[in-house]
């Protein structure tokens, strides 16, 4: 090989040398879309605000927000999971009062494709009706339930999520329970993987809380409060029955001023955990935002 032979095949070497060097990004064709509430300092919704107001990061690299919606009117499924353990006895028949009159505001004022699942809970999970609008039936299927046995939240949570998961739209979950699991077969974490898989927004409702730590099930209220934090949900805990229907209301009222954000992630490096974490920052400090903690990447980019 002569002298310039030489001197290309070295040139070559160097010219892969450094490519391999060089970061490796991919971007993906599949959205991402994040259900995002805000509100101020009081706890008041805000739905007056615009696409510019938002910032997204993927694992820490900033996005491009491509589509955006305010007061979003994307159809909703809505799972309601009502804990019928022995414990619940007592307030059984105000809770059902209650999640009746949830129903009927939600199936009245919403969109028409909105559709509701009902679950109930103990020992067991028991799923009373698929996804509906039939009001009648799901009024039917509450008056049917009875309180017994232990209490399986994570199988209520997992088996909730997996039925929703496929469904299109948004997903909101609403959890009506007096504490921590007793019963489940399915642990914690994969309760709420599946949570995040199915993109579902976490409600949990903590009733008959006992307001002094001695005999409180602290380790059941963290857990709920995990499962709202990590899918954009809050948890509620009325101090005396009577004040659920003002729960309901507000859960009403944040799926009606709820924003979505989507994204076809970019940038990211090519070696990343399955699951992203995803920040949403406003450009007003005194605002508050909630959105999900991330997704796996399984299931946007399946």
């Amino acid at each position: 090989m002569g002298r310039f032979g030489h001197k290309s095949a070295l040139l070559v070497l160097l010219a892969l040398a450094a490519a391999a060097q060089e970061p490796v990004f991919r971007a993906s064709t599949k959205l991402v879309r994040l259900i995002v509430s805000v509100k101020d300092a009081k706890g008041q919704p805000i739905g007056t605000l615009e696409k510019p107001d938002f910032s997204v990061t993927d694992s820490g690299v900033p996005q491009t927000v491509s589509v955006f919606e305010h007061h979003t009117e994307v159809p909703l499924s809505v799972s309601l999971l009502i804990d019928t353990s022995g414990s619940t006895g007592k307030d059984l028949s105000y809770e059902v009062d209650s999640l009746k009159k949830f129903i009927r505001a939600l199936l009245k004022e919403g969109n028409p494709q909105d559709a509701i699942a009902l679950y109930a809970f103990d020992s067991e999970v028991t799923e009373l009706t698929t996804f509906t609008r039939r009001e009648q039936r799901l009024r039917d299927s509450l008056e049917r339930i009875k309180s017994s046995g232990g209490t399986s939240l994570f199988d209520a949570a997992y088996l909730a999520a997996r039925r929703i998961e496929s469904r299109d739209g948004r997903h909101v979950i609403v959890v009506v329970t007096d504490g921590g699991d007793t019963t489940s077969k399915e642990t914690f974490q994969t309760a709420l993987r599946t949570l995040q898989l199915s993109e579902a927004v976490v409600y949990p409702i903590l009733v008959t809380p006992i307001t002094t730590d001695p005999g409180r099930n602290l380790g059941g209220e963290r857990v709920l409060a995990q499962f709202a934090e990590n899918t954009g949900g809050r948890v509620f805990e009325p101090t005396a029955s009577n004040q659920l229907d003002r729960i309901f209301k507000e859960i009403l009222r944040d799926l009606r001023t709820q924003y979505m954000l989507g994204y076809y992630p970019a940038n990211l490096p090519a070696e990343l955990p399955a699951f992203h974490p995803v920040k949403v920052t406003l450009t007003r400090p005194d605002l508050k935002v909630s959105t999900r903690s991330g997704y796996y990447e399984t299931a946007t980019l399946r």
